[in-house]
């Protein structure tokens, strides 16, 4: 076995405060950050926003997610126990890591069998910020081993040896005129900022290393206890291509990914995407239970700090889902960057979790927090993220190889602010001196607001460093309130006063729309996700999918069994495979159903249905019945193939991307066309009509 890294090795940046500030002062000053960041924020907090708009519930979804995730914490272990026995009576090979060093050291043995370099292997990588964290790809390269990130943000920051500034957007720090000129450097193509040409170069690229990769490896969004199945999601196709194509796929989790069953996660789905990319659902989320006809499908499963965490005073902050939402809302992330924590996970709830993982050395990051709770607001599971930062800010962050210790670590405090703090706890449990201190220190920061950028104040303060000391306001809160009346004061708190956590059965739709229904609605979600639908008679399905073929002058298809009448095929001059052939330009499926809130459509593995004809081509055409569309995907998660099959997914609208610029472009990894023929009836087999 060939040399691994130790903890410390895998992942170990010494901090100090003088460093974060200068690289605060560096982000601040770089203009093209600044812009990339405000476009960012803006279109992510309105986009997000939108997106709520389309589910009334929200607020009560949002509450039956944060009770989900606290029961699925507090009995962690049962549930990963039930997990792993389901996932390896399904055939997948469950491996658990204690730390970084040992995930590595398993994830060696799976690729190179005796681990001794060079071993010579490719492997194909999805987005994961649980490989980041243990900094898989220096440790795999380091023993000969060729990994090339699948993401197109992933792609681009690797290309420039940096690691992500974004759990969701990894290249959100970068512009057109960047990219451009790295392509035309490590690429060779001519110089160009036009993001469709820049982002179909990455295709053709990435296409070969998904064909010919020795391994794929993956993160995991959700594992389901009940089903021992895992949930990943992804826009662009890649993560679809580096679990299906490759001999071997290796997923790695962090432990605390789970959700108890089927409902639990068509829950939490329903609130990840419009907290992530402000999308109702992502374009592919896919089911895993089973590794697919010679394929092995491992699974690590990643502790790392997270069971100290889970025995500490931040064991909310396992409860995150990875939305990246709160980064997007905060105001001092929307300054600084990603790279300006030099933390794997920046943000509000890195500021979090890197002290928990990573150690006291990151206790600094909570200081970088306005405390103004717009990261609460915003969190999909309702995380208390400014609870928790003040409880980093006095130290409770758990110290690595303190095993379940409370209260333990360095505080984020110099000797002064300490002393600094105690003066204010007195001052503020007495109103009179409370009252006092304020009118003092109103009168001071009117003198001294219009010089703070000059003149620093005390070095326990950010305050001078990178933004103005406000005034205070001419009259205290208590002055303003005592105006006011306390009788104009309305008893109704509205949402802050909910206490009661609805029951999942609550939150479904209570009556069931009408067939026209559901199928007006299908189509106009479908069409706004680039989708196409043709909605047809059953007798009218071939010719119609035979006049779409020779429109786009396409004579060869990978056409799934009983979807289609292959003699009538074979008239019109059609050749038909049932094979998977990455030459293919169309693959044509059947659906097992549609889902009417976001225009997707499920399809599953089986005999005949390898499901890399929804994968391969540039064009994928679907046929679906109208009696098969179901209202949500809470629906269609009680479907037995759902849980029975090897692999499903749910597919919104043609793979896309917006990692360069966030400008959108359709056709990624993916195709770039969605097809869906809507056949009226209900007839037993397409086939037959």
């Amino acid at each position: 076995m060939g040399a691994v890294c130790t903890l410390e090795q895998t992942y170990k940046i010494h901090m100090s405060r003088a460093e974060f500030k200068e690289r605060i002062r560096a982000s601040l000053a770089n203009e093209t950050l600044q812009r990339a960041l405000d476009a960012n924020a803006e279109r992510r907090v309105k986009g997000r926003i939108t997106a709520f708009e389309s589910l009334p519930d929200w607020r009560e979804r949002r509450q039956q997610a944060h009770a989900v995730r606290a029961e699925v914490i507090d009995h962690l272990e049962e549930y990963l126990e039930k997990f792993i026995g389901k996932a390896q009576q399904n055939g997948i090979l469950v491996h658990r890591a204690k730390d970084a060093a040992e995930a590595i050291r398993i994830i060696l043995e799976i690729v190179g069998g005796d681990g001794r370099p060079p071993l010579q292997k490719l492997i194909a990588k999805s987005k994961s910020m649980v490989t980041e964290e243990i900094n898989l790809n220096h440790q795999l390269e380091a023993v000969g081993i060729r990994v090339v990130e699948t993401d197109l943000g992933e792609y681009i920051v690797q290309l420039r040896n940096e690691k992500p500034t974004h759990i969701i957007t990894p290249a959100v720090h970068l512009r057109r005129d960047d990219v451009g000129k790295l392509f035309h450097e490590r690429l060779g193509i001519p110089y160009t900022e036009d993001i469709p040409t820049l982002t179909n170069t990455a295709r053709q690229v990435l296409r070969e290393v998904f064909l010919t990769a020795d391994v794929g490896i993956s993160g995991v969004n959700f594992g389901i206890a009940e089903t021992g199945g895992i949930c990943i999601v992804s826009n662009e196709g890649n993560a679809r291509m580096v679990t299906t194509l490759p001999p071997v796929h290796i997923a790695l989790m962090g432990m605390e990914r789970l959700v108890r069953d089927l409902d639990d996660l068509a829950l939490m789905l329903s609130l990840l995407a419009r907290s992530a990319t402000t999308q109702k659902l992502s374009v592919y989320t896919q089911l895993i239970h089973a590794p697919f006809s010679d394929q092995q499908r491992h699974l690590v499963i990643l502790d790392n700090g997270r069971t100290r965490l889970r025995h500490s005073p931040l064991k909310e902050s396992l409860y995150c889902i990875r939305c990246g939402a709160c980064l997007n809302a905060c105001p001092v992330f929307r300054e600084i960057g990603g790279h300006g924590y030099h933390s794997i996970y920046p943000g509000p709830i890195g500021s979090v979790i890197s002290a928990g993982f990573f150690g006291s050395d990151f206790v600094p990051l909570a200081q970088a927090s306005s405390l103004c709770g717009a990261c609460k607001e915003a969190c999909p599971v309702d995380i208390d993220l400014p609870k928790l930062l003040i409880r980093v800010r006095a130290g409770a962050s758990p110290s690595p190889g303190r095993e379940g210790i409370r209260g333990e670590g360095r505080t984020g405090l110099s000797t002064a602010g300490k002393r600094f703090m105690q003066l204010y706890s007195l001052i503020a449990r007495s109103p009179r001196l409370f009252s006092l201190a304020q009118t003092i220190a109103a009168l001071g920061t009117q003198l001294l607001s219009p010089f703070s950028r000059y003149v620093h104040l005390p070095a326990f303060t950010g305050w001078g460093h990178s933004k103005d000391l406000p005034r205070f306001a001419g009259k205290t809160f208590r002055e303003r309130f005592r105006k006011l009346g306390a009788e104009s004061i309305t008893p109704q708190m509205g949402r802050y006063a909910e206490k009661h956590v609805p029951a999942a059965e609550s939150i479904r739709e209570q009556t069931s729309p009408d067939t026209n229904t559901l199928i007006s609605q299908f189509m106009q979600e479908l069409t706004k996700v680039n989708g196409n639908v043709i909605c047809i008679p059953p007798r009218e399905l071939n010719q119609s999918v035979i006049d779409l073929l020779k429109s786009r002058q396409i004579d060869q298809i990978h056409l799934e069994p009983n979807v289609l009448d292959e003699n009538a095929l074979e008239k019109a001059g059609i050749i038909v495979y049932h094979s998977p052939d990455p030459a293919l330009r169309v693959g044509v499926t059947k659906t097992i159903c549609g889902l009417a809130d976001t225009g997707s459509i499920l399809i599953a593995e089986g005999e005949g249905n390898p499901l890399q004809a929804s994968l391969l081509p540039e064009i994928h055409i679907a046929v679906l019945r109208t009696s098969d569309i179901l209202p949500t995907m809470a629906e269609a998660m009680t479907l037995p193939l759902v849980s029975q099959s090897r692999a499903a997914v749910f597919i919104t609208g043609p793979s896309r991307t917006a990692d360069i610029e966030m400008s959108l472009s359709i056709g990624m990894h993916g195709p770039g066309e969605l097809h869906v023929f809507l056949v009226h009836g209900t007839a037993s087999t397409l086939v037959d009509d």
